[in-house]
């Protein structure tokens, strides 16, 4: 059924599809700057947002930019590299678009300025101007920074357009190692859209051709795209890794199931445990085509999911397998083997989906952590079902091969030892088998004692560790580790970059790097909106609105503006009505502000007044781009501000819609876990045989956890949305290995507690060494993995399995040993006098039967 099941809905990739909407995903569902978005969409016109600015100021659209500069860091404004970059600015503008009957240009489906011509950088307009004057031997012509004055009189902003300036004295610009262009593109319908897409595509092409015959300059191209496109190219570039990482599995967990005695081995034992969370990650991603649902990159991480759970429960199925007596029929062992092991695998199983129930609930802010959760809870379901039922039945079935005396691969009948001695050597190495007619009733329980990692934990491994000499070492180790855990643990920052998920050797990382490297002076465009009809005539009211810009470089007109109605208002003294309406025509009619009037709303009511209902200027923040915590706390202080001030304005810039309360949006799923996780062990604790299991799991817990995120934080990896989910994912997975060891050890009557945490490993020990083998064995190929998404993934998954597995095999078996609870000891008398013997008379029935008749003490 579960084969068929899994056929069935697997099926379904016929209807796959994917998440195209980076912002969807990873942005906060419930943000405030999505709100002030929409208030600067009703206010001020999209098109015109791009007007002599390269930020995007409202909304991404569509664009086309690239990033030229030279490998031996030539001053790009030379005679040589500006008639290269107009030269290549040439050809982007006459990339076409073949569609039926039309081809498409730039000039066809470029944003328009206020004169119907394509609004392209103002830094095209000042190289331009700089080859005109070189042309005519001019030597006047000087570009400043930040801001430089044009021809026409315009003063433009070029701080995001020139990178790793020199300048002079007074801001003279006296080289540039980088320049920055920018294309603007209409996405108004479905057909614009699409055309605009292709010339992005067309774009891309063209610079990089225009490269290869120019190899003494380097160029980056980026469009609104690359994102998208960069973010699910790690699906792409993973697959053969996740290949390699399967078939090492399948080999690793063939072999640690199996052993030398060709009866009891249990190799397909192995493979069918790998089936089991196979066919149940395929039933769960079935289902989500079916529903509608889109596949992204973050679903890489599922499969690791369900391989730490599901091989972990199928394993520890057969060591109780091991523990059962041989000569005993097969539906008492199969019994004896979910009676062992299925308890606590239900447990787990309830806790797996508890924790991401609550990450895949609305109150998870981000849209990729929820669709994540949710995936999970249907996989981990399913896979709960599949191994009480698939692997249950493959695990009778071999149980039948076993008591036949059956060989384990090939299923048939091994030969009796004296059959044997007549074969070759090979074929009595294959066949090799203990038969237990042959074997004396005191070694019947050993009989599985031959497998490699039953012998080494029992002979050597369980002394060792609870060795007097080796347990003052194990302390002052796990104090070393929770130092370098608090060192990581204060230095924890958030991982808002959006290039953290995006495959290394891409058009979005390479950008970035140049972009941080040339253009991190000046901090992204922030808009400063005033949505109020203030009185812009009354000098308190203008002192204000420039008291709250203090801090900030300003590269609109808003000051000269002002500047302009102080003058307007001392110089007439005007009421109000005649004040507006001399300042709406000098909008109208003064050459200086002409490109002004798009920035402010002019409301006429029914006396013909004219007043002004809203206004804007751009701002940029003296904050470096590579430090996103500045511009963060930036965002946090206007928004405070604005919360204070007299004047009603809001502050937008499209980043923003990622880093509004990203922390918080990041940190509620592992919050709402950690919370829900131990609620339920707190609850739990009432109806397990003692509270002590849940008190020492909630420790465990809190410290693998702690641990993982200080060393997570040492290696470079950010707190984002797949670190997340992965610490989420902990959470279970230190649940998984160590409950049962601690249930073992804090159930265990008489005795010391040495001898209990022995046992603890001996009953559970390989059943967590063959999971974590398998699964080390399966993160390490994902290493390799050319994307910061999978580089990610690794780190904090294979972190969270070593913490764990020095838990489960060093931390709990000492600490255990000299901490609560006590054990009663059992006194053995040395008095020889007091020794008391058994004597049992036996007497044996004709079926065979072992009667005791008799038991008299001496």
């Amino acid at each position: 059924a579960p084969v068929l099941i899994s056929i069935l809905l697997g099926a379904s990739f016929s209807r796959y599809q994917v998440e195209e909407s980076v912002e969807h995903l990873l942005a906060p569902t419930h943000s405030l700057a999505k709100i002030e978005r929409n208030l600067v969409d009703s206010l001020f016109p999209v098109n015109r947002s791009k007007h002599r600015l390269y930020s995007d100021l409202q909304t991404p659209g569509r664009y086309g930019r690239v990033i030229i500069t030279s490998f031996r860091k030539a001053n790009m404004l030379d005679q040589h590299h500006t008639d290269l970059i107009l030269k290549l600015h040439s050809a982007v503008t006459r990339i076409q678009v073949q569609r039926p009957g039309f081809n498409y240009t730039f000039a066809h489906i470029c944003i328009l300025n206020n004169d119907k011509t394509c609004i392209v950088d103002d830094i095209v307009h000042v190289l331009e101007e700089l080859k005109a004057a070189r042309s005519s031997n001019r030597t006047n012509f000087a570009i400043t920074y930040p801001i430089t004055h044009l021809k026409d009189g315009r003063e433009v902003y070029n701080g995001h357009q020139l990178g790793g300036v020199t300048v002079h004295s007074k801001d003279r610009v006296k080289s540039a190692e980088a320049i920055q262009l920018t294309y603007y593109l209409q996405a108004i319908n479905s057909l614009n859209d699409m055309v605009a897409e292709k010339w992005e595509s067309i774009f891309c092409d063209t610079v990089e051709l225009f490269q290869k015959s120019n190899r003494k300059v380097k160029m980056y191209p980026f469009t609104s795209s690359s994102l998208k496109e960069d973010f699910q190219k790690t699906s792409r570039v993973s697959e053969r890794y996740l290949i390699t990482s399967l078939v090492l599995v399948v080999t690793l967990a063939i072999l640690c199931c199996s052993m030398q005695d060709c009866v009891r081995s249990k190799p397909w034992l192995g493979l069918l445990g790998l089936l089991t969370v196979t066919l149940a990650t395929l039933t769960a991603a079935g289902i989500i085509n079916l529903t509608g649902g889109k596949y992204n990159s973050t679903f890489l991480g599922i499969p690791f999911v369900m391989l730490g759970h599901g091989l972990y429960g199928t394993f520890e199925m057969l060591s109780s397998w091991r523990k059962t007596r041989e000569d005993q029929h097969v539906k008492e062992r199969t019994a004896a083997v979910f009676a062992d092991s299925m308890l606590s695998f239900s447990l787990t199983t309830a806790m797996y989906l508890v924790t991401f129930g609550i990450g895949a609930s609305p109150f998870t802010n981000i849209e990729a952590a929820r669709i994540f959760c949710c995936n999970s809870c249907i996989a981990i379901f399913f896979n709960y079902l599949y191994v009480l039922s698939f692997y249950g039945s493959s695990l009778v079935f071999t149980g039948y091969i076993e008591n036949n005396y059956q060989h384990s691969i090939f299923c048939r009948k091994v030969p009796k030892p004296e059959v044997l001695q007549e074969k070759p050597a090979w074929y009595r190495f294959l066949l090799t088998a203990k038969f237990s007619e042959d074997t004396a009733d005191s070694e019947e329980t050993n009989t599985y004692e031959s497998h490699l990692l039953v012998w080494f934990l029992k002979r050597y491994y369980c002394d060792w560790i609870t060795n007097t000499y080796v347990k003052p070492f194990v302390v002052l180790f796990y104090l070393v580790y929770i130092s370098f855990a608090l060192m990581g643990y204060l230095q924890v920052s958030e991982g808002s970059d959006l290039s953290n998920i995006v495959a290394t050797a891409t058009r979005t990382i390479e950008y970035t790097t140049a972009q941080q490297k040339y253009f991190s002076n000046y901090s992204p465009v922030i808009g400063f909106y005033i949505y109020e009809s203030i009185e812009y005539w009354n000098t308190s009211v203008q002192e204000d609105v420039l008291e709250y810009t203090k801090g900030f470089v300003r590269i609109s007109w808003f000051e000269s503006y002002l500047n302009y109605l102080r003058k307007l208002n001392i110089s007439t003294g005007l009421p109000k009505k005649n004040f507006t309406d001399m300042l709406r025509n000098s909008f109208l009619k003064a050459p200086q502000f002409a490109h002004f009037s798009e920035d402010i709303i002019f409301s006429k009511k029914y006396n013909n007044e004219v007043d002004v209902v809203a206004s804007r200027m751009f701002l940029v923040a003296k904050t470096m781009e590579t430090k996103r915590e500045e511009l963060y706390d930036l965002l946090e202080t206007l928004r405070k501000l604005s919360l204070t001030s007299k004047v009603k304005f809001i502050v937008f810039n499209p980043s923003f819609v990622y880093m509004d309360r990203y922390a918080s949006s990041v940190g509620a799923p592992l919050q709402n876990s950690c919370i829900s996780a131990l609620f339920l062990l707190f609850f739990s604790a009432f109806l397990v045989a003692d509270s002590l299991i849940n008190v020492w799991l909630t420790l465990t817990v809190a410290s693998v956890e702690f641990g993982v995120i200080g060393f997570m934080t040492l290696w470079k990896v950010e707190l984002d949305c797949i670190s997340v989910l992965c610490l989420i994912y902990g959470i279970n997975y230190t649940i998984d290995n160590c409950a049962p060891l601690l249930s073992t050890f804090v159930l265990g009557k008489e005795f010391t507690r040495t001898k209990w945490v022995k046992n603890a490993l001996e009953v559970h020990g390989v059943a967590i060494l063959q999971s974590y083998l398998c699964y080390i064995v399966g993160l390490i190929p994902l290493a390799a993995v050319p994307s910061n998404l999978t580089r990610t993934l690794f780190r904090c998954l294979f972190l969270i399995a070593l913490v764990t597995f020095f838990h489960c095999f060093a931390i709990l078996p000492v600490i255990l040993t000299f901490l609560p609870p006590s054990k009663k000891k059992r006194k053995e008398k040395k008095n020889a006098e007091n020794r008391e013997e058994i004597e049992c008379v036996e007497m044996v029935d004709m079926d065979s039967t072992r009667v005791v008749d008799q038991i008299t003490t001496v």
